[in-house]
C-alpha cells in the first residue's frame, strides 16, 4: 500500500472516531419512546398500505410538478422502518456528511489530537447525538435522504432512499382521527416531492453536500471557539424560554458568527427553504379527488401544534425546528409567487443547475429571482 494511501485511510479512520456513530445509533435506539402497540398482522398490513400508497402518489407529484423525473420512479427505493431504524440511518447520512469537513480539521491538527481524547470525546458526541435523534424519531413522518448511497459499504440505491417512519404515521392518524389511507397517501405526496426534486436535479445531491461541507468545515475549523460559543448559545436560549419569546433559528445556529459562517448557512436556509416549500405547494394542490379528507386531515394536523409541552417545546427551539417551520411558508409562498408569474415551467427552471437556486434574500423577494431568470 502507498504511503498517501495509507496516511488518507488512516485519516478517514479518525475522522471516524471523532463521533462514534453506532453509539449514536444504539443510544437512539434505547432512549427512542415507545410507539402504538401493533399485532403483526396489523404491523404487515400497514407496511404493505404504506408502500402502496407510496407508488401511487407518485402519479399526481408528476401530475403537479410536470417534473418528467416522477414519471416513472415507483421502484424498491421506498424504505418503511420502525423508529429505532430511522436513527440508524440517519447516522449513516450524518456520516456522509461530516466525514470532509471532519478529515480536513483532523489534517489541519495532525500531531496535535490525542487518540484517546478523540474517541473519549467520539464517545461523548455520539451520546448527545443518538439523544436527539431518540427525540426526533418520534416526530418525524417521513423522510427522503438522498446521501445514504455514498455511505461506506452502502447497499442503498444509487438514487437514496425513502423513509416512512410506520409507527409515528400511524400514531398521528390515530390521534387526529382521520381516514388512515387518505393520511398516508397525504405523507407519501410531501416526502415523494422531494425524491422528484433530487430525480429532477442530479447535481443537487453532490451541491448540498457542498455546501454541508462548507458550513461543517467552517464551525468545525474554529473549533477553539466553539465550546465558548456553545454555552452562550445555551444561555441565550434558556433566558429566551424563560421570558417566552422564542430564538430566531434556535440556538444551534446561534454558534455562527462570522460572515463566511453566515453566508454558509444562508446559502443552506435558501436551499432548504426552497425544497421544503416546493413540497408544501405540492400538498396544497392536492384536493379531495386526490385525497377525499384532505381538508380534515390538514385542519386536524397544523392544530396538533398547539399541544405542545414545555420540554418539546424546549428542544424544537434548541434544535431550530419551529424556524424549519418558518422554511416551509417562506418557500412555499416564493413559489407560488414565480408560478404565477412565470407559470410551473418558469419555476421548474430552478432544477437546471446550481446557478438557478435562488438566494435567502430572492426567497424572500421573488422579483429578484424572477429578473434573474429573465422574466
Amino acid at each position: 500500500m502507498e504511503p498517501m494511501e495509507s496516511s488518507a485511510r488512516e485519516t478517514s479512520a479518525q475522522a471516524q472516531a471523532l463521533i462514534n456513530w453506532e453509539l449514536a445509533a444504539s443510544t437512539a435506539a434505547r432512549l427512542t419512546p415507545a410507539g402504538p402497540v401493533l399485532g403483526s398482522a396489523e404491523i404487515g398490513a400497514a407496511v404493505d398500505n404504506l408502500r402502496l400508497m407510496a407508488d401511487l402518489s407518485v402519479p399526481h407529484v408528476h401530475d403537479i410538478t410536470g417534473l418528467e423525473a416522477a414519471r416513472d420512479l415507483r421502484d424498491s427505493s421506498v424504505l418503511v422502518v420502525d423508529r429505532a431504524s430511522w436513527s440508524k440511518a440517519n447516522t449513516q447520512s450524518f456520516a456522509v456528511m461530516l466525514q470532509p469537513a471532519m478529515e480536513k480539521m483532523l489534517e489541519s491538527r495532525r500531531g496535535t489530537l490525542n487518540p484517546g481524547t478523540a474517541s473519549v470525546s467520539g464517545a461523548i458526541t455520539g451520546s448527545q447525538l443518538g439523544a436527539i435523534l431518540a427525540f426526533l424519531s418520534s416526530k418525524v413522518l417521513g423522510q427522503y435522504d438522498p446521501f445514504s448511497a455514498l455511505a461506506e459499504n452502502s447497499t442503498a440505491p444509487a438514487g437514496g432512499r425513502l423513509l416512512l417512519v410506520a409507527p409515528n404515521i400511524i400514531s398521528v392518524e390515530r390521534e387526529i382521527n382521520v381516514e388512515p389511507e387518505d393520511f398516508r397517501l397525504w405523507v407519501c405526496l410531501h416526502e415523494q416531492t422531494h425524491r422528484v426534486q433530487f430525480a429532477a436535479a442530479p447535481w443537487l445531491r453532490h451541491h448540498m453536500l457542498e455546501e454541508i461541507d462548507s458550513l461543517s468545515g467552517q464551525l468545525l475549523g474554529n473549533v477553539d471557539s466553539l465550546m465558548e460559543r456553545a454555552s452562550a448559545a445555551a444561555k441565550s436560549l434558556k433566558d429566551r424560554t424563560a421570558s417566552g419569546s422564542a430564538p430566531s433559528r434556535g440556538a444551534i445556529l446561534d454558534l455562527l458568527q462570522n460572515p463566511e459562517e453566515k453566508a454558509a448557512i444562508s446559502r443552506l436556509t435558501a436551499l432548504m427553504s426552497l425544497l421544503e416549500g416546493h413540497a408544501n405547494v405540492v400538498m396544497d394542490a392536492v384536493d379531495s379527488s386526490i385525497v377525499p379528507s384532505v381538508k380534515t386531515i390538514r385542519q386536524r394536523f397544523n392544530s396538533r401544534a398547539k399541544d405542545r409541552g414545555v420540554i418539546e417545546k424546549f428542544i424544537r427551539n434548541l434544535l431550530g425546528l419551529d424556524a424549519k417551520m418558518r422554511q416551509y411558508s417562506d418557500g412555499a409562498k416564493f413559489v407560488r409567487e414565480v408560478v404565477d408569474v412565470a407559470g410551473m415551467e418558469g419555476f421548474n427552471r430552478v432544477w437546471e443547475s446550481a446557478d438557478h437556486l435562488p438566494t435567502e434574500a430572492e426567497i424572500h423577494n421573488s422579483r429578484l429571482w424572477l429578473e434573474r431568470m429573465g422574466h
